[in-house]
C-alpha cells in the first residue's frame, strides 16, 4: 500500500508539475470552450440556427433555396422537412410538429423542442464499443452527492420556477444507474429529496472507503447571461500540510501492517500530506476528463477546471470534484435543464469522462511499474 502511494506521488508530482505551476500564476486550468448554439426569440419560443446545429454535429446537410426543402443526413438517418410546414418526413415516416422551421436573420431555424425531441435523439452520439466496465479499470466505489435538499432548495430558475434541489438529485440518480451498469458500487449522500448538513456529506464520504467524491450543483449568478458546465476541484489555497497535520490526529492511515503506523504524529502528517496532494492531481484530472467530455457532447458553454474551497472538497480524503452543470439563472439553461433529456446527456457526458479519467489511471498504473 505505501509504495502504491509513493509510486502514485511520484509520477503525479513529476507530470502534473507543470499544471500546479500554471495553477499558482492563473487559479485555474481550463480546456477549450465549446459556445452554445446561439439562441432565437421568436413569438416567445427559442429557436436555433439549423446548419450550425448540424455542422456541430456532423450531420450532413442541404438546403434547397427554391423549394426552400431542408435535408439532414448521418449515418442510417435521413430528415427531410420544408420552411413553414409542419409536416416533416423523419427516416421515410412523416410526422407532425406544432412549430416549424423558419427563416429568422437570413438562415434556417428551428424549434429548440424539434432538436431535444428529434434530432438530438436521432443523430446521437454513437460511443466506441467493447470497452471494458470501469469495475474492471480500477474504479470500484464512488460517492455521488446531490447538493442541497428538504427545506434547501438551492437555486431557483426565475422563469419556471426550478429547483436546484430537484436537478441536482435527478442527474445524480442518473449519473449512479449508469455507474452500477458498469459494475461500480455507488454510495449516494441523499437518494431522496431530504436536508444533509454538509459535515454529514463529508463524513458519508471519508467512511465510504470509495476513490472519489462527485458533487452535483446548478449554478445561478445575478447576470442572467451568464452560463456554462464547470468543474472545482479543492483549490490550491487550501493548506495540504494543515489538511495531513489535522487528518494525522484523527484519521486512520488503514496501512495494513505497516510498521510505523503507530509512530509520530509528524511520520503520519508527511503520509496524509503525499496522500492529499496525489489526490489533488487525480482531481484535477478527472475534472479535466468530464470537462472534455461535456466539450464534445452537450451544446453548451464550458467553462473549465477551476480551484475552490468548498467544504466538501476540502475536507474530503480521497479525490474530489464540484461539477456546475449549468446556471438556472439563465433562461436557456434553465429550460434546457427542465428537460429530461438533457438531464440525461449531462449524466452521460460526465459518465463519459470518468471512463476517460478510469483509462489514463490504468496508463499511471503500467507507468508505475
Amino acid at each position: 500500500m505505501l509504495n502504491t502511494i509513493f509510486k502514485k506521488f511520484k509520477f503525479w508530482a513529476v507530470a502534473l508539475l507543470p499544471v500546479f505551476y500554471f495553477l499558482t500564476i492563473f487559479g485555474c486550468a481550463t480546456v477549450p470552450a465549446k459556445m452554445a448554439l446561439p439562441s432565437y426569440n421568436i413569438n416567445g419560443m427559442a429557436y436555433f440556427p439549423l446548419f450550425s446545429y448540424a455542422e456541430l454535429k456532423n450531420i450532413d446537410w442541404k438546403y434547397d433555396t427554391f423549394t426552400r426543402v431542408v435535408s439532414l443526413s448521418k449515418g442510417s438517418h435521413r430528415i427531410s422537412m420544408r420552411v413553414g410546414d409542419n409536416l416533416v418526413l423523419i427516416d421515410g415516416v412523416p410526422r407532425y410538429i406544432s412549430n416549424p422551421a423558419d427563416i429568422y436573420q437570413g438562415t434556417v431555424v428551428a424549434p429548440y423542442k424539434f432538436k431535444e425531441q428529434v434530432l438530438d435523439s436521432l443523430f446521437k452520439e454513437v460511443y466506441p464499443t467493447g470497452r471494458p466496465a470501469l469495475s474492471s479499470l480500477k474504479i470500484r466505489r464512488v460517492v455521488v452527492d446531490a447538493g442541497h435538499g428538504g427545506n434547501d432548495p438551492g437555486a431557483i430558475g426565475r422563469t419556471t420556477g426550478l429547483r436546484e434541489k430537484d436537478v441536482n438529485l435527478d442527474i445524480a440518480k442518473r449519473l449512479s444507474n449508469l455507474l452500477r451498469g458498469e459494475g461500480v458500487e455507488v454510495v449516494m449522500t441523499r437518494a431522496s429529496d431530504r436536508f444533509i448538513p454538509l459535515p454529514r456529506r463529508v463524513e458519508i464520504t471519508n467512511d465510504s472507503g470509495a476513490d472519489f467524491f462527485l458533487s452535483l450543483h446548478s449554478n445561478a449568478n445575478r447576470v442572467r447571461s451568464l452560463s456554462g458546465f464547470e468543474v472545482y476541484y479543492v483549490s490550491p489555497s487550501v493548506s495540504d500540510s494543515k489538511r495531513a497535520f489535522a487528518s494525522a490526529g484523527n484519521a486512520p492511515l488503514n496501512l495494513n501492517n505497516a510498521c510505523f503506523d503507530s509512530q509520530s504524529l509528524n511520520l503520519k502528517a508527511i503520509l496524509w500530506d503525499m496522500i492529499y496532494t496525489s489526490g489533488r492531481a487525480e482531481s484535477i484530472e478527472l475534472a479535466q476528463s468530464i470537462c472534455r467530455a461535456a466539450s464534445s457532447n452537450l451544446n453548451a458553454r464550458v467553462l473549465g477546471v477551476k480551484g475552490a474551497r468548498y467544504e466538501v472538497l476540502r475536507n474530503a480524503r480521497i479525490p474530489a470534484v464540484l461539477v456546475e452543470v449549468g446556471f438556472l439563472s439563465n433562461y436557456n439553461e434553465e429550460r434546457m435543464l427542465k428537460n429530461s433529456y438533457y438531464r440525461q446527456r449531462i449524466a452521460e457526458s460526465i459518465m463519459e469522462g470518468i471512463r476517460d479519467y478510469a483509462d489514463d489511471l490504468v496508463i499511471v498504473e503500467a507507468a508505475n511499474k
